[in-house]
């Protein structure tokens, strides 16, 4: 085994489900979290931003944890690490947070190790651990993600996004628990439901993949999840009836919420209407929210050149202000 001094990875948040693509369709977007794995005497953690606040700081992490795991696998022994940690990404927002952290975990401790596991096992792994591959997949991917898991291994197919897809992402100052999103939803559902979400999930991956955007408005309506969810979140049934109407090629809940997506046609010269008008709803709800524009990630989970010898934050920083 050669085991590397040290290994940075840079990993995407994500979106996922899309609207009818429940726990199916994910895409990469250009917010970010940062990674430093490097084997140690003595396991200590240094976690920036205001992102990580209140996350554990011994070996209880899930990213120490994750990292065990890969060695594990690879049948190798790292058992103490120096983990550095800096995220843009706001936790339980429906931003893929706990997808970047696996994914980043994954892919620095397969890395630090020679790589001996390949990206479809690193997959399969995170996968397990999320129990849906959309979020994993589009963050140590890029781009765009269906795919289907049978429990045990992951079958997936990337789709480049159109040039012209942009998003407009609302992100509410209040957190909202995966769990708590999933505990509102059925177990069961009538049949014209089911067949309502596999022709309009089936058109939008169409519609992606050979970059209809003018398609993505009708191909975004869902009936499994957003409807149960809706009152967890003030404002999201208007917008998801009315963002189009305001410039959005479609709107739908961001993972499991409370984050708004609406895709858009960067050329459209309504952007700022739209972004007034979800503001405007996020107000009217007494909701503070911050309005951010991001555009597909393409590069997926990227390690970093590591002949940069300055301290992990003062890369980050100028990774981040680049």
């Amino acid at each position: 085994m050669s085991l590397r001094e040290k290994v940075t990875v840079k990993i995407p948040a994500s979106t996922a489900n899309l609207g009818p693509g429940f726990d199916t369709l994910g895409m990469a977007l250009s917010l970010y979290a940062w990674l430093e794995i490097k084997p140690a005497s003595q396991t200590t953690f240094h976690l920036y931003g205001d992102h990580l606040t209140g996350l554990p700081s011994d070996k209880s992490n899930l990213i120490f944890e994750v990292a065990q795991m890969v060695f594990d696998e690879a049948g190798v022994s790292v058992p103490e690490l120096e983990i550095s940690m800096y995220s843009d990404i706001p936790l339980t927002r429906g931003l893929g947070s706990s997808a970047s952290a696996i994914v980043g975990a994954l892919v620095g401790a397969n890395a630090l190790i020679g790589s001996p596991l390949s990206n479809d096992k690193l997959l399969d792994l995170a996968t397990a651990l999320e129990k849906h591959p959309d979020n994993v997949g589009a963050s140590l991917y890029g781009g765009i993600i269906t795919a289907a898991w049978d429990g045990q291994c992951v079958d997936y197919l990337r789709i480049e996004p159109h040039q012209d897809l942009q998003t407009l992402v609302i992100v509410p100052d209040f957190q909202l628990s995966t769990s708590k999103a999933r505990n509102v939803i059925p177990q069961q559902f009538g049949m014209s439901d089911v067949v309502h979400n596999v022709s309009r999930s089936s058109l939008l991956v169409a519609a992606l993949a050979s970059g209809r955007l003018d398609m993505i408005q009708k191909a975004m309506s869902d009936r499994i999840h957003q409807p149960y969810r809706a009152s967890l979140v003030p404002g999201m049934t208007e917008i998801l009836e009315r963002a189009t109407e305001h410039g959005a090629l479609g709107a739908a809940l961001s993972g499991a919420g409370p984050t708004v997506l609406t895709l858009v046609d960067r050329h459209d010269i309504r952007k700022d209407e739209l972004e007034q008008y979800l503001m405007g709803i996020m107000k009217q709800e007494g909701i503070t929210a911050s309005a951010l524009w991001l555009d597909p990630d393409l590069d997926g989970a990227l390690i970093l050149p590591d002949q940069d010898e300055r301290p992990f934050l003062d890369r980050i920083k100028g990774e981040v202000n680049a």
